[in-house]
């Protein structure tokens, strides 16, 4: 019998849907994708980006109440490692995202590092790896972006490892870690990605449990991977390519990683997360109500 995981709440977002960007002809409409994750049977959703749902709070808070849907989190990025002269564009962007969150009385703000690498044209951007001053730059860019967002909107941070940014593997991933402050800045665990970028969720959980601040669920098809990593195909191509499948394909093996999260005793959004960019527009609800009946099973 599946442990009762009572303090894990489950949702689910736009990128579920095939959306990665406020407005794209390839995407479905926002009111449909409110319809058919209300229908999956998911009552809580992240904002997407910013522009794809309504940005008028008191709209995009009728069309989600009527829904019996709530908003978990909203979504920046940003290239805090190249340092100060990075402040004001980053906090433009944070400000308007963050303070629709807030109005949608949620608590997180997801905060992914910019690629260094072109998600669509896999043109090279920047070197992969970071110099020890923009270490620097990035960890307290990430503190003081935690802070005052702490500050003004009453959130909290959660910083996102993904595939082709500068926080990807377990080594980055830690230092990152042990650079910075708990009390402002902790993780979103996504677990897709960071099996992407050969990572282990679970042990990650059980070694830094106190800076898990929020979970993604998704999983990655090894084989699929193993040919991405070979011809070191870039993230946007590799979606393309059915990288991230669904459950319960692939790895991870969430059942253990939402048993880990369980023991770790506080509550934790986990919020599926698919990555089908593009997609046909019927895909997704299926897949949706499949996830969700599988996360049931393992007692989510």
């Amino acid at each position: 019998m599946a442990v009762a995981l009572d303090r894990i709440r489950v949702g689910s977002a736009p990128d579920s849907w095939g959306v990665w960007f406020p407005d794209d002809p390839q995407q479905v409409p926002w009111q449909r994708f409110l319809d058919e994750v209300a229908e999956a049977g998911y009552s809580w959703i992240e904002l997407g980006p910013y522009g794809y749902l309504p940005t008028d709070p008191a709209r995009l808070k009728d069309e989600v109440s009527r829904r019996d849907l709530k908003v978990s989190a909203g979504t920046i990025f940003c290239g805090l490692h190249r340092g100060p002269s990075e402040w004001d564009s980053t906090w433009e962007q944070v400000s308007r995202v963050a303070a629709l969150t807030q109005a949608m009385d949620a608590k997180h703000l997801v905060v992914i590092p910019s690629f260094w690498r072109d998600d669509k044209t896999a043109e090279i951007l920047e070197p992969p790896e970071l110099t020890t001053e923009q270490w620097g730059h990035l960890t307290r860019g990430m503190e003081r972006l935690g802070r005052e967002v702490k500050e003004t909107y009453g959130l909290d941070i959660v910083v996102h490892p993904h595939a082709d940014t500068h926080i990807d593997t377990e080594e980055h991933v830690e230092r990152f870690l042990d650079s910075t402050d708990s009390g402002l800045v902790n993780l979103c665990l996504d677990t897709g990605h960071y099996a992407y970028c050969g990572g282990d969720s679970v042990k990650l959980i059980e070694t830094y449990g106190e800076r898990i601040g929020y979970l993604h669920l998704k999983q990655v098809d090894p084989e699929i991977l193993a040919d991405v990593v070979k011809n070191e195909i870039p993230f946007g191509p590799a979606v393309q390519r059915g990288v991230m499948c669904e459950p319960p394909a692939g790895v991870p093996e969430l059942g253990p990683v939402l048993t880990a999260a369980q023991k770790l005793g506080v509550d934790l959004f986990a919020i599926v997360e698919q990555d089908m960019y593009p997609c046909e527009p019927d895909k997704p609800l299926p897949i949706a109500v499949r996830t969700r009946k599988f996360l049931r099973s393992c007692g989510a």
